[in-house]
């Protein structure tokens, strides 16, 4: 089943307002630094202590955020900061919504749905200016 909620990106400080939305609105938060994980060799070391993953979920909000992880190529700029994070439980059901909505999309930040050490994952920005994130559980045929 497709689920949708705000995905925020932040410029170094994603466990500092993550923290303050916790105290806001409780629930339970889990942050994720990327040295934590297989894909710290991916990147280079001054962002190993930056949170790769923050999930905040409550009985009256959820909300999933990351700190910029994008090349220096792509600084974030105000319309790259809040993306809408579609999370499926299987590579079709993502592939047929991605293949939908990506029509027409700007081909400079596109990522095809491929498999990560997380899952499935891909991105772009459609032909609205949405970003869009899409993420779901492994797919061994990737």
């Amino acid at each position: 089943m497709l689920q949708t909620s705000p995905f925020l990106l932040f410029d170094g400080n994603c466990a500092e307002a993550m923290t303050f939305y916790h105290r806001c609105f409780g629930g339970e938060l889990t942050l994720t630094k990327l040295v934590d994980t297989e894909m710290k060799s991916m990147f280079p070391p001054e962002k190993h202590n930056s949170i790769i993953n923050a999930h905040l979920k409550s009985d009256k909000v959820e909300l999933s955020a990351t700190d910029w992880m994008a090349s220096p190529a792509y600084e974030p700029t105000w319309g790259d900061i809040v993306a809408v994070f579609i999370l499926g439980d299987s590579y079709d059901e993502l592939k047929e919504v991605f293949d939908k909505l990506s029509q027409g999309a700007r081909s400079d930040r596109f990522q095809e749905l491929h498999s990560m050490p997380f899952g499935v994952y891909g991105q772009f920005f459609d032909k609205f200016g949405i970003h869009w994130i899409f993420k779901g559980d492994k797919n061994p045929n990737l």
